[in-house]
């Protein structure tokens, strides 16, 4: 191998190498890993052909301390997670985030709505949903009204299911409907 075809080699190695890097500060450390299996080293290009990256905008939550928006959407995906782990669901930690996130008084309705409607009456569903969304619908009264969305199933055959969680001043559920409080 000619020294001249190892320097061409290296460069293209070098240019994809930091464009990797370029991406990766730019993006965020979520991203750095796909962002970095995007780039393509040319195999036999010249030191100035252009490097071609591609990237996927990386995904984004945010939350504040204190929203109840943020509250409920921090309850539903941990409480999709533990009961939809259907390998190993985590019947604990579903039962731990009731206990934190309920008040007792409603937890105690829920129970009695649960045995009577043979269903989890958090999802209102027997099964979880393959995506959720939570969004702020206001304040009702002297508490605040979050709407969740859950989509059951995929493809063609999916079923959307509404659902209104109250949360009193204090930031615990006090209902859980499927028509708004306000």
């Amino acid at each position: 191998m000619s020294r001249n075809m190892r320097a061409h080699r290296r460069s293209g190695r070098l240019a994809a190498v930091a464009a990797g890097l370029v991406l990766a500060a730019g993006l965020g450390v979520s991203a750095q890993g796909s962002a970095q299996a995007a780039v393509h080293a040319p195999v036999k290009a010249a030191a100035h052909a252009p490097v071609k990256v591609s990237a996927a905008a990386p995904a984004s939550v945010s939350g504040t301390t204190g929203q109840a928006v943020t509250r409920v959407a921090d309850f539903y995906g941990a409480y999709i997670d533990a009961k939809g782990d259907y390998e190993d669901p985590d019947g604990t930690l579903a039962t731990a985030l009731r206990r934190h996130y309920l008040t007792s008084d409603f937890a105690g309705r829920l129970a009695a709505w649960e045995e009577q409607n043979g269903v989890d009456g958090i999802l209102r569903a027997q099964n979880v949903p393959a995506r959720w969304s939570v969004t702020d619908n206001g304040p009702v009264g002297m508490g605040h009204e979050v709407v969740v969305t859950l989509t059951f199933g995929s493809g063609e055959t999916t079923q959307k299911t509404k659902l209104f969680v109250l949360l009193e001043r204090y930031d615990h559920i006090v209902d859980i409907t499927t028509t708004s409080n306000g």
